[in-house]
């Protein structure tokens, strides 16, 4: 049976971490759908939208081999995208794991049959550095 594979994420001045994040998840399952989170979203949760406009960011992740296809992620709660989208491995980066959301997604998902599995962050570029250092420019 395929394993479907989710990899959620803002996906904003696509970099390494985003590509990282991908690759691990691409050799960890059959279909790879990524998720790309909603400009909406994003705001609420970080409190300021992308830089990079949702569907520019989705035509970004389109376009690489890796991903078999591309998704609107419209919840922070990625349990209620499991149930959209109905993957068997989430793919996070462990900066998730322990915390409160990481703690109780594993547990919805677990009584699901679906599971979380994490890859080490790419502490060296983050989307929010990035940001951090084009608004210093400016």
């Amino acid at each position: 049976m395929a394993v479907i594979g989710y990899a959620p994420g803002v996906y904003d001045m696509f970099h390494i971490g985003h590509l990282n994040i991908l690759r691990r998840a691409r050799e960890h399952c059959d279909h790879l759908i990524a998720g790309v989170v909603e400009d909406e979203v994003v705001a609420r949760i970080k409190g300021r939208p992308p830089v990079v406009p949702l569907e520019e960011r989705m035509d970004v992740i389109r376009a690489l081999d890796l991903v078999d296809e591309v998704v609107r992620d419209w919840s922070s709660d990625k349990f209620e995208m499991w149930k959209q989208v109905r993957y068997d491995v989430l793919f996070k980066g462990d900066d998730w794991k322990g915390t409160e959301k990481g703690i109780r997604l594993e547990r919805l998902l677990g009584e699901v049959g679906a599971q979380v599995h994490y890859f080490p962050y790419t502490a060296s570029t983050s989307s929010t550095d990035l940001r951090r250092l084009l608004e210093g420019m400016s």
